[in-house]
């Protein structure tokens, strides 16, 4: 009988991990409790189109996670965005030297997430509360469980008698907001902007040149230390919150009117504050652990994250 895998989290680190183990032929069930496929590569239609609201874009540096990539390009998943951003400081906008590749999804880069999922058995709306030794998902025993999470939610569901696994994702994570804003037409010339010294923002992304449809859409991510003390104002006042951010975005950018139409979404637990080297969690118990928190906090090592589980717990289970 194959063994019972539960794989909680649908983020590109949990489909990773579940197509690496059904690869091997073990069978595997994803489990999640919202209401759509993605995790942090979050894309919400606002308008009539996609807007990537969490993640910005992919690079590639790894060959495994290239060959993935090339294979999104070759079926109109993914295409080359941009090697170049903007740079905000005290002294104004400049040009940044070339980096990486970055890719965008026409799609949105949910999209992606969803295509790793294709053949995966994946239950949305299925929230797990309780993963314990054994292991043992909310009470039912399995051959092993993966949690594929942001630390913080990891921690919660772990039993206290799960002690390694517990010191295992004990590290704090920072939050940030990100607001989308369309305007009428185009009144910017940059592809991104990596935002220095700024209080209110730390990053803006042409959304519709990433997209490649060219909307007049920017989406912008909040500093953490401007997140953290309006988090809750998202749900609860959001009209102030936007009103801050759109403010900073329409003075770095120069834009002098108003976006005709807003939308912010809070992500409390964005990035990592200590990224591990080890690239995932396996210990004797049959609870695992990956994610971004397990390399530096892309979505290439994300995926790399899942896989290199998936590829090793596969062994074990075998």
């Amino acid at each position: 009988m194959s063994p019972d895998v539960q794989i909680i989290g649908a983020g590109i680190a949990g489909l990773a991990c579940a197509r690496a183990l059904a690869s091997a032929g073990h069978e595997v069930v994803v489990r999640e409790r919202g209401a759509a496929i993605g995790g942090r590569l979050a894309t919400r239609e606002l308008d009539g189109r996609p807007v990537d609201l969490g993640a910005s874009y992919l690079t590639c540096r790894d060959e495994a996670f290239r060959t993935l990539v090339d294979d999104w390009v070759r079926r109109g998943l993914a295409h080359p965005w941009t090697s170049s951003f903007a740079v905000h400081n005290r002294l104004g906008l400049s040009r940044s030297e070339d980096g990486p590749m970055r890719y965008g999804a026409g799609r949105g880069l949910a999209a992606l997430v969803e295509d790793l999922a294709t053949g995966i058995p994946v239950r949305l709306g299925d929230p797990v509360t309780d993963v314990g030794p054994g292991p043992v998902v909310d009470g039912v025993e399995v051959d092993a469980v993966v949690l594929a999470m942001p630390d913080p939610e990891a921690h919660q569901l772990l039993d206290p008698a799960c002690e390694a696994e517990r010191a295992a994702v004990s590290s704090a994570w920072s939050p940030v907001i990100a607001v989308a804003a369309a305007w009428s037409r185009r009144r910017w010339d940059v592809e991104g902007v990596f935002v220095h010294d700024d209080p209110v923002l730390d990053w803006i992304a042409d959304d519709g040149r990433r997209r490649a449809d060219s909307a007049p859409v920017l989406v912008a991510h909040s500093t953490t230390g401007y997140a953290s003390e309006h988090l809750d104002e998202v749900d609860k006042n959001p009209e102030e919150v936007v009103h801050q951010v759109v403010d900073a975005v329409r003075a770095i950018l120069d834009v002098d009117e108003p976006p005709r139409w807003t939308y912010a979404q809070a992500w409390p637990y964005a990035k990592p504050l200590a990224p591990r080297a080890s690239p995932f969690f396996l210990g004797d118990g049959g609870i695992a652990i990956c994610g971004d928190a397990w390399g530096s906090p892309r979505v290439e090592n994300a995926w790399l994250s899942g896989h290199k589980l998936g590829t090793e717990l596969a062994r074990r289970l075998a």
